[in-house]
């Protein structure tokens, strides 16, 4: 039954605390704005190309939801919120695919532990979003849902791996979403498709029941359309998991009042942002267009502008590390094996395949990712042997240089945050795939630094931009209050025009 003050419920841009604040009102109910989103996925995805998988079990979530706020109120920070899940994250009532049709089948007896935070949190699981299949890439194709669409550009690429979410969020399919990050894929998909994204710090959100691509890199993290409603996410996501000891790092490192307390619209006042200029412009001439990069160049010099205007002092430039340093810190081709088949050993009778060579040797994968494992030489690694693997153990040693001297940098010069853009070059057309060596990832992924994306305008053509903040460890609050100051004094966010009806 409706409530007695009921209207039409219009989903497109919503927040969570709008969403709220019709719940209190008697407004609306969460069966509508399930049923709203689930609409709108109907009506839209045919063209984006964002959704796997829809819940069928969200319509019920919701009325639970609805009875319970009747009894006793919220019961959680994002009560009655669609979230949509990128779909390497365990949910124990639909498949976790991980955009494998080898994987088609997987259905996980339990849900990852983020997955089960949010729904404490009061959050609807409303579907699951493709990605790069396995998440090995950066286009989100998949030989399941095929390739996502950039909600701005039909034509072009979102990013990936997490381009499935980012789309689905940026075109109102969902509130709020999550992606995972290994290297880019919580950041340069958000960056693509004008809303947040947030890699938060290694040890900050547990990755148990994740489908894994590298253990030392790998994390969630959550994809909004707001800083504030990021937050809201990343509160419900974060905390200790017993289940994965690397969150005994985050374990009482959380504020008290959470993330989304007290963000200030004058969060910039007093704030030392530094310019890290050797991300800029183009790092391989043969990858793209010079103009590409100098598009993207010029829409972040106007938001170093904009920070400066707002409050901020800008330190430009600020010598961080070089790329080839940076290059060297890789491990992925050592622990994608390794990690990937721990995870299907742990799903046990409920795994399709009891190794990431099986997946591979089916011949079910995408042409382009098929295509990655025979040019690398991931199923060539003797996961046995990594602990006397001298080019491994190099790796790792050299992360923990790089990530000393990022924090060294920035106490030298007392800053709050190191921005660059997290592309070099805007989104590519599809078919093109997007150049990996362009996106600003490995900064944040290899230091386990947190880092987070905010709209920072668009190219002439009308492609979003987007400015990542990396800051300390366990530092998320700081760098939310700078976001949201940005986000407030820009106001960079809009929707794309094909998905505002």
């Amino acid at each position: 039954m409706s409530p007695p003050n009921a209207r039409p419920f219009d989903p497109v841009e919503a927040t969570v605390s709008e969403i709220h604040d019709a719940y209190e009102t008697g407004e609306t109910t969460a069966e509508a704005v399930a049923d709203a989103h689930l609409a709108r996925i109907d009506d839209h995805d045919d063209e984006l190309n964002a959704i796997l998988a829809v819940n069928r079990d969200a319509r019920d979530r919701a009325r639970e939801l609805d009875a319970a706020f009747d009894r006793d109120g919220f019961v959680g920070p994002l009560h009655g919120i669609p979230v949509v899940l990128k779909d390497n994250q365990d949910t124990r009532d639909m498949p976790t695919t991980a955009g494998s049709t080898a994987l088609a089948e997987s259905r996980p007896t339990r849900d990852a532990f983020v997955v089960a935070r949010l729904r404490e949190a009061g959050a609807v699981v409303l579907a699951k979003a493709n990605l790069q299949e396995l998440s090995f890439g950066v286009d989100t194709v998949s030989s399941l849902g095929g390739a996502t669409r950039n909600a701005y550009a039909l034509d072009r690429r979102p990013s990936g791996s997490s381009g499935g979410t980012a789309a689905a969020v940026a075109a109102s399919l969902g509130v709020v979403g999550t992606g995972t990050d290994t290297c880019s894929s919580v950041r340069s998909p958000p960056a693509f498709n004008d809303v947040v994204g947030v890699r938060p710090t290694m040890g900050l959100v547990s990755r148990t029941g994740i489908v894994p691509l590298s253990d030392t890199q790998d994390t969630a993290g959550p994809i909004a359309r707001t800083v504030e409603d990021a937050a809201r996410t990343l509160d419900a996501m974060a905390g200790y998991d017993p289940a994965d000891p690397v969150t005994a790092r985050g374990d009482g490192r959380i504020p008290d009042e959470g993330y989304a307390a007290g963000l200030d619209a004058a969060g910039l006042a007093g704030a030392r942002i530094g310019v890290a200029r050797e991300f800029f412009g183009l790092r391989n001439d043969e990858s793209a267009p010079e103009r590409a990069a100098d598009r993207v160049t010029a829409v972040v010099e106007d938001a170093i502008g904009e920070l400066d205007a707002a409050g901020a002092t800008i330190v430009d430039p600020v010598d961080v590390v070089d790329h080839t340093r940076l290059e060297s810190a890789r491990v992925l081709e050592y622990e994608f094996a390794r990690d990937f088949d721990a995870y299907l050993a742990e799903l046990g009778d409920a795994a399709p395949h009891d190794s990431l060579a099986d997946v591979v040797a089916t011949g079910e994968l995408h042409p382009s990712v098929q295509a990655r494992f025979e040019d690398a030489a991931i199923l060539d690694t003797d996961v046995d042997a990594l602990d006397e693997n001298t080019g491994y153990l190099r790796s790792l040693r050299r992360r923990e240089a790089i990530r000393d001297a990022v924090l060294a940098r920035m106490a030298a010069d007392d800053l709050d945050a190191i921005l660059y853009p997290p592309s070099r070059v805007p989104p590519v057309e599809i078919p093109d795939n997007q150049p990996f060596e362009e996106m600003n990832c490995e900064l944040a992924a290899h230091t386990g630094l947190p880092a987070i994306v905010v709209p920072a305008g668009f190219t002439p053509a009308g492609l979003p931009v987007g400015v990542e903040l990396l800051g300390r460890a366990f530092d998320e609050r700081r760098l939310f209050e700078l976001a949201h100051a940005f986000e407030r004094a820009t106001d960079h966010r809009r929707p794309p025009d094909r998905f505002v009806e």
